[in-house]
């Protein structure tokens, strides 16, 4: 069995693959038009992606959706993280908006949340929903990671994700959890 995924995103794509699954790119994914995301969680998010590729392949294929929520902002970035400092935001600019947004903030409770749709034929079977608790550091810590990474503090590592190992990351992740339910699925 061979599972396709949606994604271009080179962090995305060495954590599904680290999952243990046979999951590969879509063929020529870069070659088609990225769909507009206009859901309003990220599993609506998640399946709209993976109807959209899924019409490219007979195969099993996952997309997913996934970010941020901080409490102290009603759950933002959330499902805009990707584009929470505007088009084209970098990760870059996304932290500093975010730590900009924080600033004096007592509350920095925040959770990563991944959602990963999955289809075939054309057809969404099921969600697989994973999330991460901790808080938002005051400034960047470590250059590991992508995202929000050197900003998301995980108590169990006392360290950012940023400053970890990413395949230690990569276990506990919000991405993993979801993954692992996924795999549970298949099998």
């Amino acid at each position: 069995m061979i599972l396709y995924c949606a994604t271009t995103n080179r962090g995305k794509l060495r954590e599904f693959r680290a999952s243990g699954l046979p999951i590969e790119p879509l063929p020529n994914l870069g070659d088609i038009s990225v769909p507009d995301e206009t859901g309003e969680t990220f599993e609506e998010n998640a399946i709209q992606k993976a109807l959209y590729y899924g019409a490219f392949t007979a195969e099993y294929l996952i997309a997913e959706d996934s970010g941020i929520a901080v409490e102290a902002l009603g759950g933002a970035p959330g499902i805009y993280s990707a584009r929470f400092a505007g088009p084209g935001a970098t990760d870059e600019s996304n932290n500093l908006l975010l730590l900009e947004k924080l600033r004096g903030v007592e509350n920095r409770k925040a959770r990563y949340v991944c959602a990963i749709a999955l289809v075939a034929s054309g057809q969404a079977l099921v969600t697989f929903r994973g999330e991460v608790e901790g808080w938002i550091v005051d400034e960047s810590c470590g250059s590991n990671g992508f995202g929000y990474d050197p900003l998301f503090f995980y108590p169990p590592f006392n360290r950012t994700f940023g400053e970890v190992d990413p395949e230690l990351k990569r276990r506990v992740s919000h991405r993993a959890v979801a993954l692992a339910k996924l795999a549970k699925w298949l099998a």
